[in-house]
């Protein structure tokens, strides 16, 4: 909503500046979003008079003038065929940017001759689209006067309007707000009626109240309709309108002083003497556009050519305005007219349309239709249906004085809306609310200043102000009018801390989880619960029980089993982005059934290796990378000793490159390694994909990590030295096993064991494998001797006996 200082004035008594009108609005509770102020964007251009001018010596279409300016007299170079001796027009000194060309001017030579400075037209400071010579201003302008001044140029005040304040789409109603705060006074606002001349010749019926309960309106013959007066065009070019008629500038002039849209109709392009308000005959809204079945006649779609030259289609939702009795649609209730009626410079007749269309109704139409037209944005936000006939006799008066003619009766269809009712308002309310001490009649003013009627203990609402419903609202617009600058500012009263909550089991492992995997440079997710049934079932879920009965999409219709969809999922598409070797994590909860006992929270993580292609295939196995990350998130939540049994029972799990740790023979705590390329194709993501999956709840809760000082860097001087072992095993034996039992036969001394090498063949026999593992053998004090070596040796071989009954190969 845009208006201007001047055009407030003309409702409002003041003397106030447009600095304190901004800040009078914005502690009032009016979102003032830009001041546009012309007199700071012309600040540089003044009044300048020609004294002389004379042919240019080397240009047959330009002129060298003498011109009187506030800087003294200045030789300026002009090619406006109007520029003349004794011109009173603007003046644009060196240095000043000319905001329609867009350049800053220079003392540049104009064929031999240096301009110091510009005489301006008027589409060159923008206060028209189009001109054919420098501006022409009046002579009594003294020279130096502001450019702002002499053209009557003022700032322009934009400001957001919430939807429940639609008496702040007027002027008068920004003015009784601005009145109450205690800016100056409100002027007379009352309309006088036109008393008529005739009985009107067009009669109004309401086929559907429910959209449009009360329609006024009034024939004015002998009108001359033209191009509105100056100060009506500059008023609405003012706030961004485009001047057109001045049948249609008044209407327009009234929408935005007074918040009331009307409409008028050429009289002479009517059909009939009848003008109805009903509702659309076409299809229903929500019905299919088109069908094979015949259409009956009274129910055939309706079309309108509107004012905007578009051709818009008729639901049987919409409010239509029509004659020839009803047949022909001539308006769409509240939102535009049809170009059939509208009026042109030719326009003698006019019936003048002052009506109250539903709000509901009316917002609905503008979206089917996508016209958002002034009218249709006030009447979807409630227009004051006590203002139906003053907002008609206000027209009136405006078209007999600019347009002259004869105006009839005033002939009403329908009644308006009620209006509010009382509200049982006690005053001590105010202070219990905000905190303000204001006194009785301080209360009953401010109410009474903004329109409500106070009768002792009931406050009814004015007509424009349906939003108001009850005591707490009356209670806001006290305090918004008296300023919410004089709300008491004090402190709340001190509430003791709560006690610090303690973090279970669970959440202090998921938090530790976090961490860790962040420190480990895996990447946090966070995606849905739930994917699609297919994805599901890939993962040993997708049961009925777990099925969502309302999803939020068709493919999101089925709790998840796993985590690991999604993981694999997010890494899919950062591949398609070209960010293949990704690192990602989540922590969530899984669901093998709809029982509580069948929820779980996981740790699942996921790398997409995609290192640089070698000839030699060489570079480190994935694989172990990933079980050493699983290991140490193990270690950082506190976990016991796990077992590690090769393959797993899970099928979206590579065979050959996967395992599971147990806690005991039955616990599954972690299943980790390659994901099936099976599964891979089918969620669509190019492979090999690694990962793991940890239940935190098949842990026990007995133990926590303790937190343990690092002891302080002991390095041996001695040189290590490796022996290399061949050990002959069943085939079922673990190679972690064997290693654990290596290792610990002598922990003094043995740094590191690992496996180098595993063989199957005829010779060892079937059902066995030779694992060959080398040790690494650190001395500490002193270097080891031959014997000490065998001893050691034979530690070694006794403890792989014993562990997995090992023998050496011979």
């Amino acid at each position: 909503m845009k208006f201007t200082l001047s055009w407030l004035k003309e409702h409002l008594d003041t003397q106030a500046t447009v600095e304190e009108v901004v800040e009078a609005m914005t502690m009032a509770g009016l979102e003032v979003e830009h001041v546009e102020n012309p007199a700071a964007k012309l600040a540089a251009f003044s009044v300048a008079k020609i004294v002389e001018a004379v042919q240019h010596p080397n240009a047959d279409r330009l002129r060298v003038c003498q011109v009187d300016t506030r800087d003294g007299r200045k030789e300026i170079v002009c090619g406006a065929p109007n520029a003349r001796p004794g011109l009173t027009t603007i003046y644009a000194p060196l240095g000043a940017y000319v905001p329609g060309s867009g350049i800053t001017l220079e003392a540049r030579p104009v064929r031999g001759v240096v301009s110091n400075g510009m005489l301006c037209s008027a589409s060159e400071l923008e206060t028209a689209e189009e001109s054919d010579g420098i501006m022409e201003l009046p002579d009594n302008l003294a020279v130096g006067t502001s450019a702002a001044e002499a053209l009557g140029l003022e700032a322009v005040i934009d400001f957001e309007v919430t939807p429940n304040r639609p008496d702040w789409l007027g002027v008068a109603g920004i003015a009784r707000d601005l009145a109450a705060a205690g800016l100056g006074k409100l002027k007379d606002v009352s309309v006088a009626p036109v008393k008529g001349a005739f009985p009107c010749p067009v009669s109004v019926r309401l086929d559907a109240p429910e959209a449009c309960p009360i329609f006024a309106g009034r024939l004015i013959r002998g009108v001359k309709n033209g191009p509105s007066p100056a100060w009506l065009q500059q008023k609405l070019i003012s706030i961004g309108l485009r001047p057109i008629n001045t049948l249609v500038d008044i209407t327009n002039l009234i929408s935005y002083d007074r918040a009331r849209p009307l409409h008028v109709y050429d009289r002479t392009k009517l059909v009939g003497d009848v003008i109805v308000a009903r509702l659309g005959a076409g299809r229903d809204a929500s019905a299919p556009a088109h069908t094979d079945a015949p259409t009956p006649a009274e129910h055939r779609d309706e079309q309108l050519i509107a004012l905007d030259g578009k051709t818009y289609d008729i639901t049987s939702e919409m409010c239509v305005i029509a004659d020839a009795g009803g047949e022909r649609p001539v308006g769409l209730g509240g939102v535009m007219g049809g170009e059939s009626t509208g009026c042109s410079e030719g326009t003698t007749e006019v019936f003048v349309e002052s009506a109250w269309f539903d709000p509901i109704r009316t917002a609905q139409t503008g979206r089917t239709t996508g016209i958002t037209s002034d009218a249709q944005y006030r009447f979807a936000r409630g227009v004051d249906p006590g203002f139906v006939v003053d907002g008609l006799e206000l027209a009136t008066r405006l078209i007999l004085e600019l347009c002259g003619g004869e105006a009839s009766e005033v002939v009403v269809a329908g009644e308006a809306p009620a209006a509010p009712g009382p509200i049982a308002f006690d005053r001590t309310y105010v202070r219990q609310l905000t905190g303000l001490n204001l006194t009785d009649d301080r209360i009953d003013q401010i109410l009474r200043d903004l329109g409500f009627a106070v009768d002792g203990g009931q406050v009814t609402p004015p007509t424009w102000r349906r939003d108001v419903e009850g005591r707490a609202d009356l209670v806001e617009e006290v305090a918004r009018i008296e300023g919410y600058g004089a709300l008491p500012v004090e402190p709340l009263p001190e509430m003791p801390r709560p006690a610090g909550g303690v973090l279970s089991v669970r959440q202090g492992r998921m938090r530790t989880a976090r961490r860790a995997m962040a420190a480990l440079g895996y990447a946090e997710t966070v995606s849905w619960s739930f994917l699609p049934r297919k994805a599901a079932r890939l993962f040993g879920g997708g049961d009925d029980a777990l099925m969502i009965a309302n999803p939020i999409s068709a493919d999101l219709d089925c709790m998840r089993p796993s985590v690991l969809p999604n993981l694999i999922e997010a890494a899919g598409r950062n591949a398609r982005k070209g960010f293949a070797d990704v690192a990602l994590f989540e922590i969530g909860p899984i669901y093998r059934d709809d029982t509580p006992e069948g929820q779980s929270a996981v740790v699942a993580g996921l790398i997409a290796p995609h290192a640089p292609r070698r000839w030699d295939g060489g570079g480190d196995d994935p694989l172990f990378a990933l079980k050493a990350d699983l290991m140490a998130l193990l270690d950082e939540l506190g976990a016991p000793a796990l077992q590690t049994a090769q393959g797993s029972s899970s099928s979206w799990w590579h065979p050959g490159r996967s395992a599971r740790l147990q806690l005991g023979p039955k616990t599954v705590v972690a299943e980790f390694g390659e994901l099936h390329p099976q599964v891979l194709k089918a969620l669509d993501v190019a492979g090999p994909v690694l990962a793991f999956e940890l239940n935190i709840d098949a842990l026990p809760e007995g133990k926590r990590k303790a937190v343990k000082t690092k002891p302080a860097l002991s390095l041996s001087p001695h040189m290590p030295l490796s022996r290399d072992f061949a050990f002959v095993v069943d085939e079922a034996v673990a190679a972690g096993d064997l290693i654990r039992a290596v290792a610990g036969a002598d922990k003094a001394l043995i740094a590191q064991a690992r496996v180098f090498d595993v063989y199957r063949g005829a010779s060892l026999g079937e059902g066995v494998k030779s694992l060959a593992v080398e040790i690494l053998i650190q001395p500490q004090d002193h270097t080891l001797g031959e014997a000490e070596i065998e001893q050691l040796s034979a530690k070694v071989v006794a403890a792989a006996a014993k562990a997995v009954g090992a023998k050496l190969r011979s």
